[in-house]
């Protein structure tokens, strides 16, 4: 902790890091991820070391100081838009507050990197405040001024920096310390304006407006530090006897207002409360914890107080005879605010302050193709691949199954082959099964299911890596908490983890959901092959096998009367065939198309339009070429969707010929009588049924290919991020871990010492301690809560409440030592004392209010094992 030497004020810690070359890190990254050289960015990467270089050895109160911040923490937004968060680089870093400032915290992560630099940037304002003049007013205002700034920027930390952290904030950065410190700064800086006007002989009524909203930012303080794990006792004290000094200041002005207007009533009523403020906020330097000077500045106050209020008493009493105001009837003082978080515009919009004329220098890495860009190309590459695939090609395909199944279920082209061929194959079959052998159809499904059982198999493995990774993480969780009670382990669980934990474990879900679906898929497809495997067969064989398996018609000249219905037939099925044929051209094409559609150059002029033109105001994110790709897409690709619904439509007309045809046909052939066509012509359907249905299963085997290669891709980077999740949380668990299993403190009690230890309470202040003396100020104090943190309700603490408004809390004050010594803790200066026999008293440093015992006996010296064993 750190105080400063001067009126005692407190002073916001730095943070210290360690050196680490950030530019090994961004050109491994660059080497690995990008497809342009490290070298290119010599001088980037130089630059960047020595920014970082700069601001991590800022940690001196110089307003230098402020500009090596602001511009690190600047360049660190822009590079967030082009690496990642987790760029490769452990950010080690050590706490300012709490009780384990030597230990470090080291993370992957750009925004905690950024988090400590914003984090020492308010320490920086803070203790510039601190070292400003105060014993004049413009030093006062200079002081305010910085402070306001350092709140400020802890304003801007917790509501804009940690939110991006994505993991969880050390001790000294929560909500609740962070809340403490934004609190603590404002004070200070109203406790500047209050100085100033004492300083200016403003009225008293003024002074005490500013002094009450002084003693109301203290309280806040003190309330969030209480909740905080960050936040030391030391503060907690000073801040609450801050809160009851000016507590009493307010009132004691109020009282001079009220003597200035002669309310002589109102004015011992309020002095009377001042009293009662001030010795609450005495009752702070119990156990030696406050500062010479503040324990000084409230004595000085109390004695000030006491003798306007013996003087205002007597005159009241002997003159004015003015009867006093009922605490519960004084009229709640008014507030006169001055202090305000004030963001710094360097802070709050960094990247207007980046560019070449700008005032932190050129950005760094502009010719580099941004992360988000990289993004935004697979996000478009991955839609227009979606696009194309499933809107025009997927479709253009269900076109084709439909045509086969209408042909199909009319029996083409078996019927009329088996008219048109009466002996040896029809060319179309010969066709087909030729190109049924070149392609060693059945052996090739049959590989293909055995390469998709590998894929599958593999992604199986690297997923069931990832879960386990997570089930392992949260069983070792469940027995830490179950080991130390969620009163003490209060981490979320990992399934309620906000920053990866929820997102990991619902991924997860999906992934058991998908690979369910794919099994019962691969399951129709191979129950498909198995239907078609021993037609396959035959068709793949030699054309004696297919000439044995299709008979011979006994008939083998066409009846006359047939003819025109076949020539019909057969044109209306050419057609079909053509368009079919077509088809595949047209989707062959579609995916050359999709192929050479690069729209790398494309998308990097229009990222350096955004930037030039400056349409955002923060860093490039994919979601910033949403226009552009709907535009791009529709130029490119709409004419093929309305080709899909022309396909359609023209396949609907041939079809309705198709079956008219095949009606006018079936009728002729029932006439002309084909008796001796029909095994034949049930065998070459047969045969063509298998042709098409294996064009059916190699588009099928295709599409689980690409499925399960997609999907190795998501469960490598699932088993990826659960291993680093994993990882940090067993970090996490093991930081904790440490610290739970430490000694308790919970039998310690500031607020009871033993007479011994009472007698010198500044000595822990002699040469330890940051205080210094300094010129007469105006009254001030400081304080700390007590160790127990307990609320306590007393007569003293209703008097305090007097000014304040309704519903406001004070810090909790510390128990009063009890009668009965048994109750005192013992501590290793403390001597064992024997209790006398039955019916004996000893002499016990119990405090002078404890009554009941007789100190006329004088113990006999034997001890009795019945009377037990008393401490202190």
């Amino acid at each position: 902790m750190q105080h400063n030497n001067n009126n005692g004020i407190l002073a916001v810690p730095f943070r210290k890091g360690t050196q680490l070359s950030l530019s090994s890190a961004i050109k491994q990254y660059i080497s690995t991820k990008y497809d342009q050289h490290p070298d290119m960015f010599r001088q980037d990467l130089d630059v960047i070391d020595a920014l970082r270089r700069d601001a991590v050895h800022a940690r001196e109160p110089h307003p230098s100081g402020v500009q090596k911040l602001q511009a690190y923490a600047a360049q660190l937004v822009w590079i967030s838009g082009k690496f990642p968060i987790d760029i490769g680089a452990d950010f080690t870093w050590y706490p300012s507050l709490g009780y384990n400032t030597e230990r470090p915290i080291v993370h992957n992560n750009l925004q905690f990197e950024r988090a400590n630099i914003v984090y020492n940037l308010a320490a920086l304002y803070s203790q510039l405040a601190v070292g400003s003049n105060r014993s004049d007013t413009d030093g006062l205002k200079t002081a305010a001024s910085y402070f306001n700034q350092a709140a400020g920027v802890l304003t801007y930390l917790k509501n804009e920096v940690i939110p991006e952290l994505r993991i969880t904030p050390p001790d000294d950065m929560d909500e609740h310390s962070l809340e403490s410190l934004i609190q603590l700064q404002l004070a200070q800086s109203q406790e500047c304006f209050w100085q100033k006007a004492a300083m200016d002989h403003y009225k008293d009524a003024s002074i005490a407006k500013l002094a009450a909203k002084v003693s109301d930012l203290y309280n806040l303080a003190g309330e969030a530090g209480m909740r905080s794990e960050a936040i030391s006792s030391s503060w907690i004290h000073h801040m609450s006897a801050k809160h009851h000094h000016f507590a009493a200041a307010a009132q004691y002005r109020a009282a001079c207002d009220c003597l200035e207007k002669r309310k002589y009533g109102e004015e011992v009523a309020r002095l009377r409360d001042a009293v009662a403020c001030v010795g609450e906020g005495l009752k702070e330097s119990r156990g030696g914890y406050l500062s010479k000077i503040v324990v000084e500045d409230l004595s000085s106050l109390k004695r000030r107080v006491e003798d306007h209020l013996k003087r205002a008493e007597r005159d009241n009493d002997v003159i004015y005879l003015n009867p006093v105001t009922p605490k519960s009837e004084l009229k709640i003082l008014d507030r006169a605010t001055m202090a305000m978080a004030r963001i710094p515009p360097q802070v709050a919009k960094p990247l207007e302050y980046v560019g070449d004329k700008g005032e932190f220098g050129p950005a760094l890495f502009t010719k580099l193709v941004p992360y988000s860009v990289h993004l935004a190309v697979s996000i478009y590459e991955e839609r227009r691949d979606r696009m194309v695939n499933q809107n025009i090609i997927t479709e253009l395909e269900t076109l084709n199954e439909r045509v086969h199944e209408i042909l199909s279920s009319l029996n083409l082209p078996g019927s009329i082959q088996a008219f048109e061929k009466p002996l040896g194959l029809p060319g179309t079959l010969v066709q087909h099964a030729e190109e049924i052998r070149q392609a060693d159809a059945r052996n090739r499904l049959q590989r293909s299911f055995a390469d998709i059982d590998k894929l599958r198999a593999a992604d199986v493995a690297v997923f069931e890596e990832g879960s386990e990774l997570l089930q392992a993480e949260e069983e070792e969780d469940n027995r830490l908490r179950m080991k130390f009670g969620t009163d003490r382990w209060t981490r979320p669980e990992s399934r309620n983890e906000p920053s990866q934990g929820a997102k990991l474990w619902t991924q997860v879900a999906e992934a058991e959901g998908w690979f369910a679906n794919s099994a019962s898929s691969d399951g129709v497809v191979r129950e498909k092959f198995q239907n078609v495997e021993s037609t396959l067969a035959i068709l793949g064989g030699p054309d004696r096998e297919i000439l044995d398996f299709v008979p011979s018609s006994r008939r083998t000249e066409i009846p006359e009367t047939l003819k025109p219905a076949i020539g019909r037939l057969r044109s209306v099925c050419n057609d079909v065939t053509r368009l079919e044929t077509r088809r595949s051209r047209k989707a062959e094409a579609l995916r050359e198309k999709a192929r050479g559609d690069d729209i790398r150059s494309d998308i990097l002029a229009e990222a350096a339009r955004l930037e030039r033109n400056q349409v955002v105001a923060t860093a490039i994110v994919p979601a910033h070429f949403e226009d552009f790709f709907e535009k791009r897409l529709d130029s490119l690709y709409e004419p093929d969707l309305e080709m899909v619904q022309k396909e359609g439509a023209e396949q609907e007309r041939l079809l309705s010929d198709l079956i008219r045809v095949n009606r006018e046909f079936e009728s002729q052939k029932k006439m002309a009588g084909d008796k001796g066509n029909r095994e034949r012509e049930r065998a070459l359907q047969e045969l063509e049924n298998a042709y098409y249905k294996y064009k059916e299963l190699t588009s099928n085997v295709e599409v689980g290919r690409k499925f399960y290669n997609d999907l190795s891709r998501i469960v490598g980077n699932f088993r990826d991020s659960a291993r680093t999740f994993a990882t940090e949380r067993r970090r996490e668990a093991r930081m904790l871990e440490d610290e739970l299993s430490m000694p308790p403190l919970s039998g310690l009690s500031l607020s009871q010492r033993d007479h011994a230890q009472q007698s010198a309470p500044s000595a822990s202040w002699t040469g330890a301690s940051n205080y210094q003396q300094h010129p007469a100020q105006p009254p001030q104090v400081q304080a700390e809560h007590s160790y127990s943190r307990q609320q306590v309700h007393s007569p003293a603490e209703a008097h305090i409440q007097s000014w304040a408004p309704a519903g406001e809390t004070v810090a909790p004050q510390p128990q009063q030592p009890r009668a009965n010594p048994v109750q005192h803790i013992w501590n290793q200066e403390m001597p064992l004392k024997f209790a006398s026999p039955s019916g004996s008293s000893v002499p016990s440093p119990a405090p002078p209010h404890a009554g009941g015992s007789n100190n006329s006996n004088q113990p006999s010296g034997t001890w009795d094992p019945n009377s037990g064993i008393r401490f202190g």
